[in-house]
């Protein structure tokens, strides 16, 4: 029998004649984390499954939180609960969204603060775990661990996610610790891509880096690849966007288009679809959302 935990998404494979009739709850020997057992278990738990989605790739200016909070966004209005997770010392997420949250992520981790007062509600529908120059600290305190601290995030986090439908995690450039447990939280992972050879170089080198991880956490898998900064004006560009679609088929999303109106929107403290919801951009990321969520009908009417 399979069964599989809802916490964290593992499967386990169980001989049910050994388990005692009593026995209503297990716990998960990858995420630690206690959650039923019985009849239809496993059923139950794929129905109420969350997406867990990173948007991540090692190279910086492709668009990483851009793309991680204007879909975040997107999909709370369309209706979803969302979290979005900022795991980037920078802390833009919140410079985006026009907000101060006074608690984050460092403070779930750290346990300095409850889990309700690290959440902020940045919108309907829509909470932030704030990242910032506290979580240098968080790096810490994994680098301190001496085995585990790449589950240190999924720990925290999982015990929270399950009020949520979508988890967004927006990550920093480059490879450490916590991009390394972010991979390990995560299942799906959506990679924007700049539309130049260097960032096709930054794409095959991190994808190495991902296969790495997937020895260990086979559950995480490369979902979407998203072309960024479209501009039909600039040699070569759609040259390197038949190159994606040929090399990576299904995965890649439909582009999104230069527009000057994604770089303005976070000045004011607003999404794409609150600055100018009429924008190429804030349709390109509408068409994101509707491959994300699998809803083809959302924003139609």
């Amino acid at each position: 029998m399979i069964i599989t935990c809802p916490h964290c998404s593992k499967e386990h494979s169980i001989d049910e004649t050994r388990i005692p009739p009593n026995v209503k709850r297990v716990r998960c020997k990858f995420c630690k984390q206690l959650f039923l057992f019985g009849e239809g278990q496993e059923e139950k738990a794929r129905e109420n499954q969350i997406r867990k989605l990173a948007v991540s790739l090692s190279k910086g200016g492709v668009g990483k939180t851009t793309t991680a909070v204007n879909l975040a966004a997107g999909l709370a209005l369309a209706g979803y609960k969302v979290l979005l997770i900022d795991t980037d010392t920078q802390g833009q997420s919140s410079f985006m969204l026009g907000v101060r949250p006074s608690a984050g992520l460092t403070e779930l981790v750290t346990e300095e603060l409850a889990p309700e007062e690290c959440l902020f509600q940045a919108r309907q529908n829509l909470w932030l775990l704030a990242g910032g120059k506290s979580l240098a600290g968080v790096k810490r305190v994994i680098d301190r661990k001496d085995f585990g601290g790449e589950m240190t995030l999924a720990e925290k986090i999982s015990p929270i996610d399950n009020q949520f439908d979508f988890v967004i995690v927006d990550t920093s450039p480059g490879w450490d610790p916590l991009i390394v447990n972010v991979l390990f939280y995560v299942t799906e992972i959506l990679i924007p891509v700049s539309l130049e050879v260097m960032t096709l170089q930054g794409l095959v080198e991190f994808l190495k880096s991902i296969s790495s991880i997937q020895k260990y956490q086979p559950a995480l898998g490369l979902k979407y690849i998203l072309p960024t900064f479209l501009d039909k004006r600039v040699k070569n560009t759609t040259g390197i966007l038949l190159k994606l679609e040929e090399l990576y088929g299904e995965h890649v999303c439909k582009p999104i288009r230069y527009n000057v109106r994604l770089t303005e929107a976070p000045a004011h403290g607003q999404t794409i679809y609150e600055f100018a919801p009429g924008s190429n951009g804030a349709s390109d990321y509408r068409d994101l959302v509707r491959k994300v969520s699998g809803n083809s009908k959302l924003f139609t009417e």
